[in-house]
């Protein structure tokens, strides 16, 4: 059940301990998790001390003024660039890996855009369930995109916005029992991603890109290692995609090489370019990457992705992107591709090769 970290003054870390070292599967980097709690606490609370500071600078009520016209702007701006739109109905489907759907329907009534998710898939059984909070966020930066101002990201854009959204693997029933509730670990990191796909295809204003976080990690008992790769972005209406970056439900930097090198046990053999593998078309999708290591000692390894089955699509004859693939090569000669969602042992002097999906290419060639 949820808890407070802080109540009245007081703080509950011990609680926190006890929770994380009990139940069948007690954490076993302690440390590292409170470490990680606490940055979130303390960025919190810079942000808290933040606003205080604005509100002692400009007073209360002009501090508060101010909020509400944030507010009232991006709820404006957002219904005048709807009223741009067609009243559609618009719609887009999109299709996990795993054979789970994404249905959205786009409906623009004078009252303001309908985004129903009928039809999607029912609740995942692996990890994959996502939250109304994280279709809400998703949602929040597609409509964003579409304004050509810079404001702040703020409930004022969902203003002229309801939202249907049945019982499905986006909108699970979690019950009291957290040992049965529904998994949502990927649910963050890639269904996130592929609801973006989904409302940008609905859209129709720009191609699709990686679509994934390629999560990768790796370790032993004694130490694990988390990174997020970058990939290729969709090409649009005017402009080619970008190659090796973060796309949109994600916000991480790569750890440096040598920082690699030196604090883990592995090699790091290759960094690069996918070539060719943006989508083809009037304007290309951005590249890939290529990224391998070499493991210097037996350890465990874990992917979790999307688009190595499902190719990110390309819009108004543009190509699809390659699809993404990671590949295990056995010291001793055996080969091993692993799934969007997969683990293995790896011992040492074994490769990983991780190649990232390209963006989906936007109009006819040529």
């Amino acid at each position: 059940a949820p808890m407070r970290l802080f109540e009245k003054g007081q703080e509950h870390f011990n609680e926190l301990e006890r929770i994380l070292q009990s139940g069948p599967w007690p954490t076993r980097a302690l440390e590292d998790n409170l470490a990680d709690v606490k940055a979130q606490v303390a960025a919190n609370i810079r942000g808290a001390e933040a606003l205080r500071a604005l509100a002692r600078k400009y007073g209360l009520e002009t501090f508060a003024t101010y909020l509400e016209v944030l507010r009232e702007r991006a709820s404006s701006l957002m219904a005048a660039k709807l009223k741009t739109l067609p009243e559609g109905p618009l719609r887009a489907r999109q299709v996990l890996d795993d054979g789970h759907v994404i249905e959205v329907c786009l409906r623009n009534q004078p009252s303001g855009l309908i985004v129903d998710f009928s039809g999607t898939s029912s609740v995942h059984p692996g990890n994959m369930n996502a939250t109304p909070a994280i279709v809400s966020s998703a949602l929040v930066y597609v409509l964003r995109l579409l304004i050509d101002e810079s404001i702040p990201l703020n409930e004022g854009l969902l203003e002229p916005v309801r939202i249907i959204l049945p019982v499905c693997f986006l909108n699970p029933e979690f019950g009291r029992n957290p040992e049965t509730a529904p998994a949502v670990g990927g649910g963050n990191v890639e269904t996130s991603q592929r609801l973006v796909d989904t409302l940008l295809k609905a859209l129709g204003i720009v191609a699709c890109s990686q679509g994934t976080m390629n999560n990768l990690l790796f370790g032993t008992d004694r130490f694990g290692y988390y990174e997020t790769v970058c990939g290729g972005s969709g090409a649009g209406k005017s402009f080619h995609g970008a190659s090796a970056v973060h796309t949109h439900m994600t916000n991480t930097r790569i750890t440096d090489p040598e920082i690699i090198e030196h604090r883990y046990p592995v090699r790091v053999n290759q960094f690069a370019i996918r070539k060719n593998s943006g989508g083809s078309g009037e304007f290309i999708g951005g590249d890939g990457i290529v990224r391998e290591f070499t493991f210097l000692q037996d350890m465990e390894l874990s992917i979790l992705s999307q688009h190595r089955k499902v190719a990110p699509y390309g819009l108004q004859g543009g190509s699809s992107g390659q699809p993404g693939k990671q590949t295990i090569f056995r010291k001793h000669g055996k080969i091993e591709e692993l799934d969007s969602v997969d683990g293995t042992q790896v011992k040492e002097g074994d490769r990983l090769v991780l190649e990232t999906p390209g963006g989906g290419g936007f109009g006819k060639e040529g």
